[in-house]
This record gives C-alpha cells, sequence and structure tokens, in this order.
C-alpha cells in the first residue's frame, strides 16, 4: 500500500488563494519600506552554527533546527561517544550548519561581510522564511515567514520613530487596528538594578515578556525559581503592573530609577520616541509597556511589539535597537535597530477580520470561452489585447463542455466570460458575460476591455 503523504508539524501548504492573499501581505509591506528608501536582500535558508548559537539566548538555541553534515556524518564520533548519548556534545560533531532562527543575526553576519559595499546609514528589507522546533500550536509554526526592515550604522533614534511609522502606515493600510507597544531595554537593566538584582537582568526580561501568556502569579514563580529573593519581587510588582497614560507612566518610572544613570538613559530615549511620533498622528495607539521585554540577548535599548486589537494572536510585529550585534562577527561600533513583521501571523489576523481587498484575491479577471478551432482562432487577438491592457485573461484550452468550461469560471470566482460563436464573429464583437449579475453585453474587444476594468 502507498503510503500516505504527510508534512511535518508546523508547516502548511498554501493554496493559490492564499498564496494571493499573502502577497497581497508582501506587497504591502514591501510598498510601505520602499517609501522611506529600504533596499531588499536575501541570504541563505542555513548559516553556520558558529554564527547562530549564542546570539538568542539558552532558549533559543534550543529552538534551532540542526543539519547533518553531508556524507558519513558519524566519521569523527567515536562508539564511546555515541554511547554515552550527550546530545549537545554530538550535535556539535554531527552538525556545522543550521536553518536560520530570524533574519536578524544573518543580517549581521552579512552586513560584517558586505561592509565595504555598503553605504551607511543602511536601510534593509528581507522577506524570507524562518524556522523554530517550537511546539506547534495555533499562530505558532515551525516554519514561517518574516519580513524585516532594519537599519545600521546610524546612532540617531529617528531611526525608531520610522519605524513606528512603518508599523502605523502598514496596518492602516491593511485596515486592522493594533496596538503598538514601546519599552527600553535600559528601562528594565535600571529596574534590575535598583531592586539588587542585576545579575538577574536576563532572568527578569525572560520572566516578565511571559505576563500576557501566563500571569502575574506565574511570573513571580519563574522568578524565585531564577533566584530573586521575595523583597526582590515585591519590589518589581508595583512596575510590571504600572498603568496610565504614557507621560505618567515615564515620571513615575524616573522617580523609581532616580539613581540608575542607564535606567534614566532610556527613560530619556524612550521619551524622545514618544514626543516626537505624538506630533505626527499615528492612526493607531501608541502605547509605553514596562513589562514588554522581547527576551531576546541582542536589544539594548528601543524595544517594539505589535498586538492586534480584534484578534486573539500573539504579537504580529517586534523588534528593537541592538547597538552591538555585529561586534561578535569582528565589527564592533555599528548601531542597529529593527522591526520584523510576523507574516503568518499577519495572514490569520486578516483571515479571522476577512479583510483582504476583493482586487487582492480574485486572479483571473476574464475567461474566455473555447467552442473549436475556428472560435479560439477568431478569439485569440481578443485575448492578446485584454492581457495587453493588464487584465488577468484565460482562454479555456480545450473545447469542452459549456457547462464544464463555466463551472471552471465559477471554481476560480472568475467574474468575467467572453464568448464567441457564429453571430458574434458574423458581426465582429464578442459576448460578455458577468458571472455575478448574470447580465450579457455585445460588445467590441475595446468596450469589452473597458467594462472589465471598471
Amino acid at each position: 500500500m502507498a503510503q500516505k503523504p504527510s508534512i511535518p508539524k508546523g508547516t502548511r501548504d498554501f493554496s493559490p488563494m492564499e498564496m494571493a492573499k499573502r502577497n497581497y501581505i508582501f506587497d504591502t509591506i514591501r510598498s510601505v519600506y520602499q517609501l522611506y528608501g529600504f533596499q531588499q536582500i536575501e541570504t541563505p535558508a542555513m548559516e553556520t552554527l558558529g554564527t547562530l548559537m549564542g546570539k538568542y539566548g539558552e532558549e533559543g538555541d534550543k529552538l534551532l533546527f540542526k543539519v547533518l553534515n553531508s556524507g558519513d556524518f558519524l566519521n569523527k564520533v567515536s562508539d564511546e561517544e555515541l554511547q554515552e548519548r550527550n546530545a549537545l556534545h554530538l550535535a556539535a560533531k554531527l552538525c556545522e550548519k543550521g536553518l536560520r532562527y530570524d533574519l536578524t543575526v544573518p543580517f549581521a553576519r552579512y552586513v560584517v561581510m558586505h561592509r565595504e559595499e555598503l553605504q551607511l546609514p543602511f536601510k534593509r528589507y528581507q522577506m524570507q522564511p524562518v524556522w523554530r522546533a517550537d511546539r506547534p500550536q495555533k499562530g505558532r509554526y515551525r516554519e514561517f515567514w518574516q519580513f524585516d526592515g532594519d537599519i545600521v550604522g546610524s546612532d540617531s533614534l529617528l531611526n525608531e520613530v520610522e519605524l513606528m511609522q512603518i508599523v502605523d502606515n502598514v496596518f492602516a493600510r491593511f485596515g486592522v487596528r493594533v496596538q503598538i507597544k514601546i519599552n527600553n531595554r535600559k528601562i528594565l537593566t535600571g529596574i534590575a538594578e535598583v531592586i539588587g538584582a542585576a545579575d538577574k537582568i536576563v532572568d527578569i526580561t525572560v520572566a516578565i515578556d511571559k505576563l500576557d501568556k501566563i500571569g502575574l502569579d506565574n511570573v513571580n514563580a519563574e522568578l524565585r525559581e531564577d533566584g530573586l529573593s521575595e523583597e526582590q519581587i515585591e519590589k518589581l510588582q508595583p512596575i510590571i503592573t504600572l498603568e496610565g497614560a504614557n507621560e505618567e507612566k515615564l515620571n513615575t518610572i524616573a522617580e523609581v530609577l532616580k539613581d540608575s544613570e542607564i535606567g534614566l538613559k532610556g527613560i530619556e530615549e524612550t521619551r524622545y520616541i514618544l514626543n516626537m511620533l505624538s506630533g505626527n498622528s499615528l492612526k493607531n495607539e501608541l502605547q509605553l509597556d514596562l513589562t514588554l521585554a522581547r527576551g531576546l540577548n541582542y536589544y539594548t535599548g528601543a524595544i517594539f511589539e505589535v498586538k492586534a486589537l480584534d484578534v486573539q494572536i500573539g504579537s504580529i510585529t517586534g523588534g528593537g535597537r541592538y547597538d552591538n550585534l555585529t561586534g561578535i562577527f569582528g565589527m564592533p561600533g555599528i548601531s542597529g535597530v529593527g522591526i520584523s513583521f510576523g507574516v503568518d501571523r499577519i495572514f490569520d489576523v486578516l483571515n479571522a477580520l476577512d479583510a483582504y481587498p476583493q482586487d487582492a484575491v480574485v486572479g483571473t479577471q476574464l475567461l474566455f470561452i473555447n467552442f473549436g478551432e475556428k472560435e479560439t482562432a477568431y478569439c485569440l487577438p481578443a485575448v492578446a489585447r485584454a492581457r495587453e491592457a493588464g487584465i488577468r485573461t484565460e482562454i479555456y484550452p480545450d473545447s469542452s463542455k459549456m457547462k464544464k468550461q463555466m463551472s471552471y469560471a465559477n471554481a476560480k470566482q472568475i467574474p468575467f466570460v467572453a464568448l464567441a460563436g457564429e453571430n458574434e464573429m458574423s458581426a465582429g464583437k464578442l459576448t460578455l458575460k458577468n458571472m455575478l449579475s448574470g447580465d450579457q453585453q455585445l460588445l467590441t474587444t475595446e468596450e469589452l476591455i473597458n467594462v472589465v476594468k471598471s
């Protein structure tokens, strides 16, 4: 018996209709990036593990898909090592490459390798799939697409301001209401300092970043497991539950962090970004959220996250400033800031809201019916003319029964069907049928094109 085909958990096939929707997402984001002067690059699906490991924290390293070496990958492994079954040790010997976890670390590697070719500041966008060995669940996949935009070679906070405008512009074009959350890793570092847990900054940020997912009690339990004292946890509570307007939160946290130089620097940066955006009439809410941590170790300044307001799903866009990322590849002193649109989650949000414009999901607009060789020869010039006019046009390849050809048009949701028999050919015209209304008109080729385009 033939094996039933399947695909790996956490991956998906996409139908033509789904691809039309995804291309609408890609095209919308791409057009906004280009408005701001970003240029496109691509990097390989596989990177060396030396490039990937140690860049995402301990949890991120565990989620890397590692690729077995080609050929006899066991030739460097002894029988004793195999019997020890030490997974990490074996992986280091059996695997030299891994599938990329995100697009940011490969981009940092790209900047270092191509630094002589780049004009700084360099503004790039990149749309490619990434892979994470995560547990699949709703809105979380093992293979998914990201659409990143980054600016490297500039310390200016105007870059953060522009990225927030890009985010706002993109979701306004999608017609999706979102909340843009902002925080600063320097503020989080300052909080760790003032509660006497500066050495626990990574543990604190990883824990409080899960607040929306696991709740306050579970966050506190995780902090206890990480070694924070009850007194330190108690000091954190009013900070991570702080509410009010952005300015009120800034003023309150500034008082809390008055003795932390790095904390006050984070407040200064955040205040600048919020003030610059307040006069630029964003269409979506920008909220200071002191629990936002974005658990990746490479963020050093402003951090961002976007949540859809009308669909229950996780973060659909995120990013931040990473002042020292390229330093790990031998190029210190290059500052960067970027955002990543979660294309698969945006796809799910737009599906849930049925927010796709009709012209984005319609494939073929016009189908010519095939009555036979003579009629097809008559129609072909009109087919060519319709395509020249930018109308997505097909001619049915076989002279099948009319019912079969019309069923094809209905199945593909083609809005217009054109046909020519003896009467139409005698008149030098075509009959155009509107598949939605059922109306039919006898038209010249140019008249037909005008009707379909309108």
